[in-house]
This record gives structure tokens, sequence and C-alpha cells, in this order.
């Protein structure tokens, strides 16, 4: 049987992975180098930096939301978790932490924030829809509750700060340019990593699970087990970048994972869409960029109001978020372009 030329470049692309590189993939990872070369150290870090730590923070609700169907509002509690971990193990200013070294520390605070977002999805798979909001919503109410009002542990309403990168190989993380690319790093290795997982077995099982739970129960699946290891790889890629996060501020507190960052999370997932990886870092862009020049239209008590608009209006005309905006504007050109194709040849 012949081989058609679409059946040699689909055998091609499996034995030369190179050949499946979009040209964009290209250009957009050449920008992401060259950017803080070319950028002062606000845009490298305030805006550069700090959106691929809240994008990162996101993608974990992106990979629950869109693959399994579970909108968790306590990813950011799950984040502040770790960075609270990363205080009280290691070293802060107060010197209240118990001063464990960084390559002990690191580990322990993400696993302790995995157990604790494993913990979180046990009880909330019992739940589907609003109620899954809502008890993650209280969850992370409980949690911001708990570390303002304990001294024992959380060091109350003040929390610690002195929290930053550890010197290694000889390199301060904590400059600018150094910390960007890791950011940068752990950025690119989480994305491909829920792409992967889209793609692997127990992903495509859980979006199965996501469409009809009660088919995949009838043909053998352990549903809720599925979901459970769902939290707890979300709550892993949410305790890493919660780490970050605490680096970039310096310090961790109450109000790091009060309800506000909690819903900010929800609204970076939501605006740049939730059926693709590349949705929540393209609104963590839109939604810091907001944040640090809508104040030079108007009053920075008006912030939320500004957000809260730009969010209304991408949810109604755009439920899939601005990537499902470009898709429907892509496709719109693509017809238009076989329609003029098809007239022309009928010519």
């Amino acid at each position: 049987m012949a081989i058609t030329s679409e059946h040699a470049l689909d055998r091609d692309a499996r034995m030369r992975p190179w050949l499946a590189i979009r040209p964009h993939y290209v250009l957009l990872t050449i920008f992401l180098v060259a950017f803080p070369l070319v950028a002062n150290g606000f845009w490298t870090v305030e805006v550069g930096a700090r959106a691929l730590i809240l994008g990162v923070i996101a993608l974990s609700l992106m990979f629950l939301a869109g693959y399994g169907g579970m909108v968790s509002l306590a990813q950011l509690t799950v984040a502040g978790c770790a960075g609270y971990m990363l205080a009280v193990l290691g070293t802060n200013s107060d010197g209240l932490g118990l001063g464990w070294p960084w390559w002990l520390t690191i580990p322990a605070s993400i696993m302790l924030a995995t157990i604790f977002a494993t913990l979180i999805g046990l009880i909330s798979v019992r739940t589907e829809g609003i109620y899954t909001i809502m008890i993650t919503l209280a969850i992370g109410v409980a949690f911001f509750y708990f570390t303002q009002q304990n001294y024992e542990i959380f060091n109350g309403y003040t929390g610690f700060a002195g929290l930053k990168p550890p010197t290694v190989f000889g390199i301060n993380w904590r400059s600018s340019l150094p910390f960007y690319y890791l950011t940068l790093v752990v950025a690119a290795i989480a994305y491909t990593g829920v792409l992967y997982l889209s793609r692997a077995t127990f992903g495509l099982s859980l979006q199965a699970i996501r469409d009809n739970q009660r088919r995949m129960s009838a043909l053998g699946f352990h549903t809720n087990l599925h979901r459970v290891a769902a939290y707890a790889i979300a709550g892993a890629i949410a305790a890493i970048g919660g780490v970050e996060l605490i680096w970039l501020n310096g310090r961790v507190s109450p109000g790091t994972v009060s309800v506000g960052p909690l819903i900010d999370i929800l609204v970076i997932a939501v605006v740049g869409g939730l059926r693709r990886p590349a949705g929540p870092f393209i609104g963590a862009v839109i939604f810091i960029l907001l944040q640090n020049f809508a104040i030079d239209l108007i009053d920075r008590e008006r912030f939320s109001t500004v957000i809260g608009t730009a969010f209304l209006v991408i949810v109604l005309f755009s439920p899939d978020g601005v990537l499902g905006q470009w898709d429907r504007l892509k496709a719109r050109f693509v017809d238009k372009r076989i329609g003029k194709q098809d007239a022309g040849n009928e010519k």
C-alpha cells in the first residue's frame, strides 16, 4: 500500500521529534530566554518572574479543573503551606526556624504541602461542582485564620521574613537574572510535565472520569483514587510555585494566603483559559500587567474593579479564556481563507 505524504510526515515526526516543533514555540523560547538581557530589573523580576511563578500556581488549578473537572480554590493555600514550612524548617530573620539545611528544607516543604493537598483531595473528591468550590474555599479561609491566630508555629499576624533562596554553586539566586532563569526553568518543567500527563494514560483516564465518572467506574477504574492522585500532583506543582513565591516576596504571612490571593489564582486561570497548560501563563501576564500599570489610569484602590470587569468581559464573550478567543479567531480566518480558495477554484 502506498504511503501518502501526510503519513510520511507523521512517520518522520515520530522518528525525528524536532520536526514536530512549531516555529512559534521556537520564537517564544528565544524571547523568554533573551527577555532579561534587554529588560531592566523591574521588568525581569516583578513582571517576568512573578508572572511565571503565578502561572505555575495557576497551572495546578488548570490541571485539576481542565482535565479533572475539579475547581479548587485551595491551590494558593497549598503554595502558602509550602512557604510556611520553608520558614519553619529553615532559617528566617526572626530566628524562629529549625535551621535545617536548604537541601533538606526545600524537598521537605514541598512534600508536606503535597500531603496537605492530598488531604484536601480526600475531602473534596466526595463533592462536585459548586460544592467543591465551596469546600476548598472553606479550607483556604480556615488556613488563613489559623495562620493568623497561631503564634507557636506560624508566628501569627507577623509571619516570617528574611526568606531567600540559598546560594548554590556560588550563585546568588536572589539576583534578578539568576532568579528569572530559575523561575523560567521551573515553569518549563511544570508546563512540559502537565502536557505529558494530559496525553499519558493517567491524564486520559482523568479526562474520561471528568466526562463520565459512572461509566469509568463500571469499567473498573477507581475514580476517586484517580482524582485524589490528581490533587496530589497539582499540590506538588503549587508547592513548588509557593516556594518560589516566598523567595520572591522575601516573607510569608497570613496575607499571603488570604481570600484575595486565592481568588486571584482563579481569575488568572480562567482569564488565560482552563483547557490548555499555556492558559495560566497568559492569564498571569495579563494580571501582572494590569496590576502594575492600571494604577496609571485609576486609583490603586480600584484595581479589583478593573480585574473584576476584565474577568466578566472574558467570561461573557469567551468562556474558554483568551486562548479560546484566539482559537475562534484563527478558525474564522482559516475558514475565510478556504472559502476564497474554493471560490478561486470554481472560477
